[in-house]
């Protein structure tokens, strides 16, 4: 007979493999398991809990707030398990399985891109997942193992760790400057005379304010743009095609800004900062993927941090 423990441990395999299926019956044919089997392993649990973890309808399953929060403390756990049993079982590498990571647009273009190859190189037996999100959302709920996104986190159970400030430019083509003029200062951006492209803020649904920093100084600019976009690929698209004006990251703008393609507009008025993080579940019993990814970007953006700060 099995013991108390190991049928504990079973359940609870069982209760991750529900919430990464995302239904009772898909959990089965992942597991091996019989449908009313993993109904039994649940109710199991459930009842030693003494929680009541998935709300259950007749189409779908989801976690219940107590649910969550048992998924959040429990999976570095299991991952940290499953890492011990393999290489107890003779493993040769232990940075292995998939990552799905959440991943803010810029930072594929302007740091992941040209260096990803060689890290995926170094570790064979590791599929990676890129989900370019305009939000942080639920990392655990949503299924992700880490995140990477820019702006100042939320208070949260998430671990957040600081990889660099980037400067916010405003920039516009020679081709938009040779038919529009070049402002001479920000308040002249609420003037008709420019066009002005807007970013929606996906917490509020509205335009991210025109802010503009000198030492201590700050003004905000109402721009009033008639083109507004969600995606920083298209903010850079528009702005590349002489659209308009737009303010972007120092990160992603740098290289166009070097080669002559930007101009940045007020360089004199560039002193805000926008932070970039990575965030993960767990300072605890992280798994070996997590660790070797949050490892390679911490290194890849420490020699970003220094060369994007002004």
């Amino acid at each position: 007979m099995r013991s108390s423990s190991e049928k504990l441990s079973g359940s609870i395999s069982v209760f991750a493999a529900v919430v990464d299926a995302g239904t009772f019956a898909a959990a089965s044919e992942v597991i091996g398991m019989t449908p009313p089997g993993v109904s039994r392993a649940i109710a199991r649990l459930e009842r030693k809990l003494g929680i009541r973890l998935f709300n259950r309808t007749t189409r779908s399953v989801s976690l219940t707030e107590e649910g969550r929060r048992f998924y959040e403390q429990v999976m570095p756990h299991l991952a940290g398990l499953e890492e011990a049993a393999a290489a107890a079982a003779g493993s040769a590498s232990a940075v292995r399985g998939k990552l799905r990571i959440n991943l803010d647009p810029v930072v594929y273009r302007a740091i992941l891109g040209p260096r990803l190859d060689a890290f995926m190189d170094a570790h064979p037996e590791l599929d990676i997942e890129l989900i370019a999100r305009d939000s942080l959302g639920d990392l655990v709920m949503d299924g992700f193992d880490l995140a990477v996104r820019f702006g100042e986190p939320r208070a949260s159970s998430l671990i957040a760790r600081k990889l660099l400030d980037t400067a916010v430019v405003t920039v516009a083509t020679p081709s938009y400057i040779a038919r529009r003029g070049r402002p001479a200062k920000p308040e002249d951006l609420e003037r008709h005379s420019h066009r002005c492209l807007e970013f929606r803020n996906p917490e509020t649904g509205k335009p991210f304010a025109w802010e503009f920093h000198r030492g201590r100084k700050r003004i905000v600019v109402d721009t009033r743009g008639r083109l507004t976009v969600n995606d920083p690929g298209a903010l850079l698209n528009a702005c590349l095609a002489g659209s308009g004006i737009a303010q972007m990251l120092l990160l992603g703008a740098e290289p166009l800004i070097a080669d002559g393609r930007l101009i940045d507009l007020f360089p004199e008025w560039a002193d805000e900062r926008y932070p970039l993080y990575v965030y993960y579940p767990s300072r605890h019993h992280v798994p070996a993927k997590t660790r070797a990814f949050v490892d390679f970007v911490v290194e890849l953006t420490g020699t970003h941090g220094r060369s994007r700060m002004r």
